[in-house]
This record gives structure tokens, C-alpha cells and sequence, in this order.
């Protein structure tokens, strides 16, 4: 399988200034690149996250985000976001069932994400990807917020302990 190429942004203005395949933007932080993310609620508030797989190069085994997934080049936010929550959950929900929420930066030693994070109310039933993904699961959104604020939430990754109090506070770091 061919790899994915990503656009590549100027990291001061967020203009995309070239393309790189996805191996060369993860282990290379100065290709900054975007991703986009979706916290699906139950209907009833609960936040749904997923367990990445064991095999997963970044972060395995942890709770993440319920859909997370890269921009290709070319494509837009929007497009990105229905493909994702379709390969990730297997759902198709229409643009306009997705609220934006906050724009966040994951730059590491690993990787620099330009990120918009959207929501969705959805109940179920999800088919997850099996090969990226362990268990879906929906959570307590407030308890969770709890945890991470008494350091007791060393099962999530570290991009999800800064965007749930986001979530909960309407989208200011």
C-alpha cells in the first residue's frame, strides 16, 4: 500500500507550503501537519473514547479521542472528518450533525498537529476498526475531568487530558 501524503504547513501562518509522506511527518516535528478529531456524545452527555490497539506506534493500549485522524493532502477539514468517523466507528452521519469546538496544537518530539476538534450526539451502534482500535466505550465526562485533575488518569493519552477540561469549558486552553 502506497503511503499517505500529508500537507505540510508554515508553522506561523498554518498555510499549507508543501507534501510529505506520513513516515517522514511522524518522527520529524518540524512538518507540521493536521489532524482532525471528533468527541461523539451520547445523547445522554457521556463522551464515547476508544482504546487504541496495542500495535498502534503512538500511544498504545491508551484511551483516546473518540475519531482521530490525519488530513491527506488536498483534502479538507470536513471531507476528513466524515472519512475518519466512517472508517473509525462506522457510522455516516451527515456535515451537519458535526459542531465545531476548538482548534488545538500537538507539537511533540515526535510529531507537530495543527488539530480542529468537532462533536457529534450519537448513540450507536458503532463497528470500530478492529485493527486500530481494542474497545469503544462511552464515559462520564465530568468523572473523567476529575480524574485527570487528580492525576489519576494515566490510561489516557496526553492529547486527551488537555482536551477534555476543553470540552468541558467550551474550548479555551
Amino acid at each position: 500500500m502506497a503511503d499517505e501524503w500529508f500537507d505540510v504547513l508554515d508553522p506561523d501562518t498554518g498555510r499549507v507550503i508543501g507534501r510529505a509522506p506520513r513516515d517522514l511527518c511522524h518522527g520529524d516535528p518540524s512538518l507540521v501537519h493536521r489532524a482532525v478529531h471528533a468527541a461523539v456524545f451520547h445523547p445522554d452527555g457521556r463522551l464515547l473514547l476508544q482504546k487504541r490497539a496495542p500495535t498502534k506506534r503512538v500511544q498504545p493500549g491508551k484511551w483516546d479521542i473518540s475519531v482521530g485522524g490525519h488530513l491527506i493532502s488536498g483534502e479538507d477539514w470536513s471531507d476528513a472528518l466524515l472519512r475518519e468517523t466512517e472508517e473509525e466507528l462506522g457510522i455516516e452521519v451527515p456535515p451537519s450533525a458535526f459542531r465545531f469546538r476548538f482548534d488545538i496544537r500537538e507539537w511533540n518530539a515526535f510529531e507537530s498537529e495543527n488539530i480542529q476538534v468537532y462533536s457529534l450526539v450519537h448513540s450507536g451502534p458503532f463497528r470500530f476498526q478492529k485493527e486500530e482500535i481494542v474497545e469503544v466505550r462511552f464515559f462520564d465526562l465530568r468523572e473523567l475531568a476529575e480524574r485527570i485533575q487528580c492525576g489519576e488518569a494515566e490510561g489516557l493519552t496526553p492529547l486527551l487530558k488537555r482536551e477534555i477540561p476543553l470540552l468541558l469549558s467550551g474550548g479555551r486552553e
